[in-house]
Order: C-alpha cells, then sequence, then structure tokens
C-alpha cells in the first residue's frame, strides 16, 4: 500500500486534475494561488466598508470573515457537496462585480441592508445555477462581453475615489493621497513589466507592500489598535443581521444574473485552457450553484457575495496547474489566516490611497478583458448594435440619473445609478429580438475596365 502511494504521491501530478501530490511540493504551488488573488480579495471589502462608514474593528473583522468564506468556498468547487461545486481548481473570492451596487445600497439603506439583499440573490442564483443546462445559452458570449466591460467601466470612478483617499475623506485629494496612489501604482506597473513568469501575478501585491510601507514612514497608518489584537479567534457569525429592501434586493439580484454570466466565463475558460476540453453542463451548474449558495453563507458572515476569480483562470492557462489537491493546499491556507485576526487587522490599517494605486489598474485590465471578448465575438453587424446600445444605454444614462424621474421608485433605485444592471438588460433583450443573420452583404461588385479583380459575390 505505502508503494502505492509513493507511486501516485507525484509532482507531475500538478499538471493533472486528480492524483496526490507531496504536501511540501504542493503547498508552494498553492499559496502562489491564494497569493494571485489575496489583495483582490480583501479590496472590495474595505471598499464597500469605506462607503458604508463602518469601524476599523468592523473592517478587519469582515477582512478575517472574507478569507474564511473565500477557503471554504474554494474546498466546496474542488470537492463538492451534492450538486454544490463544480469539481475544478477554481478558486472563490470575493467579487469586485458587486462594488458598485453595494456601495450604492450601503449608503443609500445600510450595510445590514447590503447583506439581506446578498441573502436573497445568492439564493436566487444557486437555484438557478441548478437548472443552468436550461438557460445558460440565453447569455450569449457578446452579452457576457458587454457585461464585463460595463463592470469596468462603472468601477473607474471607485479606483480615483479610492486613489483620492476615499469617498468623504477629509484628505481627499492631498499630496499624501496622490503621492502614495502613485508611488503604489508606479510598483505594480513595473513589476508587472519586469517579473517573469507567474511572479508577474503578484504585482498588485508587490504594490501593496511598498505602498504601505511608505505610508507607514509617512505616518499614514494608525496602528493603535493593534495591541488588542488576538492569537486566534473564529470568524464572527452574523455581525450584521440582514435587512430585507424590495429594491435593495432586485438591484443585487440582477447584478447576480451578471455575476452568473463571469463564472460560466472563468469556468469555460478554466476547461479549455487547463484541461483542453469544453466544459460540461454539470460543471457549469456546480459552479453557478456554489457560487449563489456560497455568497448567501458569505452574507451570513457580514461578507459581500464571493464568486470564481479570474486572476487565477489566467494563472492556469500560465502554469498549467490544475491539480485539485495542490489547490486545496492554498484553500487551507486562506481558512488558517481567516482564523488569525491580526492579519484582518492589518489589511483594515491599509489607507484608502494605497488600495486605490493598487486597484485602479486592476479596473482597467476589467475594461480591456471585456474589449477582448468583444474582439473574439467578432464586429458584424448584429454584434456592433447589441454592443454600441446596450453600453451607451447603460453608461449614458446613469450618468443623467434625472432620466429615470418618470419612472416608480423601485425602478429608479434598481438602475439610476446602476449602469452594469442596465447594460445586462438591454444586452439580453438586444440578443432576443435581434435576427440571428442581419448582415448586409455589399452589391455584388462588377467586372469592369476600371475594375478587372472583380469577383462577384
Amino acid at each position: 500500500m505505502k508503494e502505492k502511494e509513493n507511486i501516485t504521491a507525484s509532482v507531475s501530478n500538478i499538471f493533472k486534475l486528480d492524483g496526490r501530490v507531496p504536501v511540501s511540493k504542493a503547498i508552494p504551488f498553492g499559496v502562489q494561488h491564494v497569493l494571485a488573488m489575496f489583495v483582490a480579495n480583501i479590496a472590495p471589502i474595505l471598499i464597500v466598508a469605506n462607503v458604508a462608514g463602518l469601524s476599523e474593528d468592523q473592517k478587519a473583522m469582515l477582512v478575517q470573515n472574507a478569507m474564511f468564506i473565500a477557503g471554504i468556498g474554494t474546498l466546496v468547487q474542488l470537492y463538492p457537496l451534492w450538486k454544490l461545486g463544480a469539481r475544478l481548481p477554481i478558486v472563490m473570492g470575493i467579487s469586485f462585480t458587486f462594488v458598485t451596487i453595494l456601495s450604492y445600497v450601503s449608503a443609500t439603506y445600510g450595510y445590514a441592508a447590503a447583506m439581506g439583499a446578498v441573502l436573497v440573490g445568492g439564493l436566487i442564483e444557486g437555484t438557478l445555477g441548478l437548472f443552468a443546462k436550461y438557460w445558460r445559452r440565453i447569455i450569449s458570449p457578446i452579452v457576457a462581453a458587454c457585461v464585463v466591460t460595463s463592470i469596468g467601466f462603472s468601477l473607474l470612478i471607485v479606483g480615483a475615489t479610492s486613489f483620492g483617499g476615499g469617498s468623504g475623506s477629509e484628505t481627499f485629494g492631498s499630496a499624501q493621497n496622490l503621492i502614495l496612489g502613485s508611488v503604489t501604482l508606479v510598483c505594480c506597473l513595473l513589476f508587472n513589466i519586469f517579473a517573469k513568469s507567474y511572479w508577474k501575478q503578484l504585482s498588485v501585491l508587490f504594490g501593496l507592500v511598498v505602498g504601505y510601507i511608505l505610508a507607514i514612514f509617512m505616518g499614514a497608518v494608525d496602528f493603535s489598535d493593534m495591541n488588542s489584537v488576538g492569537v486566534i479567534a473564529l470568524p464572527q457569525f452574523m455581525p450584521f443581521v440582514p435587512e430585507f429592501n424590495l429594491g435593495a434586493i432586485i438591484a443585487v439580484t440582477l447584478i447576480f444574473l451578471v455575476s452568473a454570466t463571469e463564472t460560466i466565463g472563468d469556468t469555460s475558460a478554466m476547461t479549455v485552457t487547463g484541461l483542453g476540453r469544453d466544459v460540461t453542463d454539470r460543471e457549469i451548474s456546480g459552479s453557478l450553484a456554489c457560487d449563489g449558495y456560497m455568497s448567501s453563507i458569505s452574507s451570513l458572515f457580514g461578507c459581500m457575495p464571493i464568486t470564481s476569480f479570474s486572476q487565477n483562470v489566467g494563472l492556469i492557462a500560465m502554469t498549467r496547474v490544475v491539480n485539485r489537491f495542490t489547490i486545496m493546499t492554498g484553500a487551507c491556507v486562506m481558512i488558517l489566516a481567516g482564523l488569525v485576526p491580526v492579519v484582518g487587522k492589518l489589511f483594515a490599517t491599509l489607507p484608502e490611497a494605497v488600495l486605490g494605486g493598487c486597484t485602479i489598474m486592476m479596473f482597467g485590465t476589467i475594461v480591456v478583458s471585456g474589449i477582448q471578448m468583444i474582439t473574439r465575438c467578432g464586429f458584424n453587424q448584429r454584434n456592433t448594435i447589441i454592443v454600441a446600445l446596450s453600453l451607451s444605454v447603460g453608461i449614458g444614462f446613469t450618468e443623467v440619473p434625472e432620466i429615470f424621474t418618470i419612472f416608480p421608485q423601485m425602478v429608479q433605485q434598481v438602475f439610476a445609478n446602476n449602469c452594469v444592471a442596465i447594460v445586462f438588460v438591454v444586452a439580453i433583450i438586444l440578443n432576443l429580438v435581434l435576427p440571428k443573420d442581419m448582415e448586409v452583404k455589399a452589391p455584388a461588385a462588377e467586372k469592369s475596365e476600371e475594375n478587372p479583380e472583380a469577383v462577384a459575390e
């Protein structure tokens, strides 16, 4: 038996979905996946918490909970429970997709209402995920591309606000904030340019560390609360009792549907680039169900929705490391980090300008990813109409929210400040109603002395 286990436990198995890898070899690769998403996992929490006006202790607690939940969600994706999970090397984390809408909901109705909306929206997405094979083709690649592009655009103002020091900051736009944001951004950029191979994935972490150290020397970090930090602490359950506001629930549920399109894309890309095959309906269904139901559980710990992380899909495309056991070691590291309060406390002291310097390039990358998706779909007449109209209506109308004045209050709450929801709805409608073949063929060219090479189509 021992001989068989020794044969099975091979480092070469890191390139296989199943099979044991020696723990000493598996941990570095697993931790690499954690580092690739570590900052992106906690940044949304800090951004929304700042908008909601939460205290430093509350932010630290949420960061701790976020790491714990992300680790549990990753384990479920790797080793499914019933129909929850794709049995694929998917790494879960707090989603940037919800930053804009949850910032609005938190500022308007309070953080507890945001958690209530996440709880309900997650249950809806999870249930829809169980029946994904019946509806997922409605969300065509061009619809997903429009949605991803609009998410990137909607986050640009969030990144810029953080760069300046954070919404409502008394020192917004100060020289200190601009220096911190700029140095952090430049460090991210230089590391991304000069680092080799998968190390490029750590550019955001590198920029954050440099910016954080600079902030300490500039006196922008307050460590006064660190003395009361314990060594080990369990994640706090229901730190915010969910409140249920219909307008908030509808708005957040729409974004859950948007997030579902991203999850479908990530899961599909995972199997194509990592496993060399197309994704199955079972894998799509399990991935979506895990996204939804785990997001509902996340809300019970005061956290935003969790979803599959595109950063890790890109990392798998580069390294081809797809072994579930290996990725599991990374998930365990996240869970352990979630049990150590000092980690959450440290990130809670992170100046907003440093966070902005890290994320502004990340948000721009989302825009570029959306444009690349549109390019892959092709610029035929049908796709051009869907992209042009959905983005112009979604982004344009939310820049002048007064245009929704004649509509009921609920409609205003859902759409007036939510360009992603508008883009999603318009793109879906256009995708359903526009003819599949609507290309206008050019008149057949006629041969002539002026154009002897012309050939009629």
